[in-house]
């Protein structure tokens, strides 16, 4: 199996693309989050899951995420990534009722600036259990991040996971997730002309 040329970053169409909740002070970060929370009670169609841990758990899985790469030679330009899917993720579109997509060729990215887990972070990185959430099967490509020209020999062992769209979504966060490979980007330059338009919000 080849792995697919692109990487897709999904938004709803209400937000900007690339905004970050790890960049914002932690006043702003509380404010966004409530606000996010309020719009997914409003409307159901919105379903991304903003527990109460869920800054902790992203900080944590960042900076492991952001040492393993360094151990890998990686050159990272920002303390948190850019986040993609490897092709293209049906599951992921579902999160939003009006999803856009922002996609970019991963071959023509500098080596040094991405790289991949399989699957979600959140699930490779391992600290979903500490969280109340399910203890994953451990497999061989959990707590490890590849490398852009080892991508090619990880799909052709272990395929594509299945990422088609989960009914219902309700607690889709409590059970087995393994819906897509994760792309971490870790520079703005291949993304810049969409954060021009973007401010420092979720």
């Amino acid at each position: 199996m080849i792995p697919p040329d692109k990487i897709t970053n999904y938004y709803s169409l209400s937000d900007h693309p690339f905004q970050n909740l790890s960049e914002l002070a932690p006043d702003e970060r509380t404010a966004v989050l409530e606000e996010l929370r309020t719009r997914k009670a409003q409307n159901p169609a919105f379903k991304r899951v903003f527990g109460s841990a869920y800054m902790e758990f992203r900080r944590r899985t960042e900076a492991k995420l952001h040492a393993m790469f360094k151990d890998r030679g990686g050159k990272p330009e920002r303390k948190s990534p850019h986040y993609f899917v490897l092709g293209t993720c049906e599951w992921f579109a579902g999160l939003y009722p009006d999803p856009e997509t922002v996609t970019l060729d991963w071959r023509s990215l500098p080596r040094e600036i991405v790289s991949f887990t399989y699957p979600d972070s959140f699930v490779s990185m391992r600290f979903g259990p500490e969280y109340g959430l399910p203890v994953e099967p451990l497999q061989p490509y959990h707590e490890r991040v590849f490398l852009a020209d080892e991508i090619l020999d990880v799909v052709a062992e272990y395929g594509l996971p299945d990422g088609g769209p989960d009914e219902p979504y309700s607690d889709y966060h409590k059970r087995k997730f393994e819906k897509y490979i994760e792309c971490q980007l870790w520079s703005d330059a291949p993304v810049a002309k969409f954060l021009k338009h973007s401010s420092s919000s979720p």
